[in-house]
């Protein structure tokens, strides 16, 4: 009984020796191969960098404090990039302003740039351009929908060297520059004061004195006004 549990050992242990070696699982398999030996060492590459990251973050707070800022400004920038149909709504909108006021009160500087500008769309010929950070709008000379020769020829286009001085507006953090800085004072009318002396062109604040008695006289405004009955004394 014994001998024979003993051959049945020995010849178990002959038979795992003699057979071919178990097949490895398929994860064992995926993870020796290249394309796992290089995840793996990607992997370790991406950590160890992570790692020298905060520890450099640790040891040089101000630097980093400095790159977080930068990046934060330069996401913010892209995010409130403006596209042109914020343009063509900044646009419609200035115009609408410009619309409501008389042409004795408007700014001519205002008046010549928007309508400028509302010609060129109605005619197609209005071009947004976006740079990263920012955005341009510049003008071409032919509409892209207009069946003539210059305007479909890809040789005939807008160079590119040539759009720094076609740029109309320059868009950045949500708002059109050139716009708004031409809309400053939209409605006053320089022109209606060009006539006036040289010293009346030319306004300064007032002074804490004279602040000081305007604002008495308009409490004094407000004041019941007293009659008093003057008659015959006997």
């Amino acid at each position: 009984m014994a001998s024979s549990r003993v051959a049945r050992m020995m010849f178990s242990s002959m038979a795992e020796a003699a057979a071919p070696p178990g097949t490895a699982s398929r994860w064992e398999r995926l993870k020796n191969s290249k394309v796992g030996v290089w995840c793996r060492s990607l992997l370790s590459d991406y950590k160890e960098a992570c790692r020298e990251a905060v520890v450099g973050a640790w040891e040089r707070p101000l630097r980093t404090s400095v790159y977080v800022t930068l990046l934060g400004g330069a996401w913010a920038c892209f995010y409130t990039k403006p596209d042109r149909l914020s343009f063509d709504d900044a646009l419609l909108k200035r115009s609408n302003q410009l619309g409501l006021l008389s042409p004795w009160i408007r700014s001519g500087i205002s008046d010549v740039h928007v309508q400028s500008l509302v010609k060129l769309r109605n005619e197609g010929r209005l071009r947004h351009a976006s740079l990263g950070l920012l955005s341009v709008v510049y003008y071409a000379d032919y509409d892209p929908d207009a069946m003539l020769y210059e305007a479909q020829c890809s040789n005939l286009s807008v160079p590119w060297r040539e759009i720094p001085q076609r740029v109309l507006d320059i868009g950045f953090a949500g708002n059109w520059w050139i716009l708004d800085s031409k809309m400053k004072d939209y409605d006053v009318n320089e022109d209606e004061f060009k006539h006036l002396p040289a010293h009346m062109q030319v306004t300064s604040p007032p002074s804490v004195e004279e602040v000081e008695r305007n604002e008495k006289l308009h409490r004094e405004s407000w004041l019941p006004v007293s009659v008093e009955d003057k008659g015959d004394k006997n």
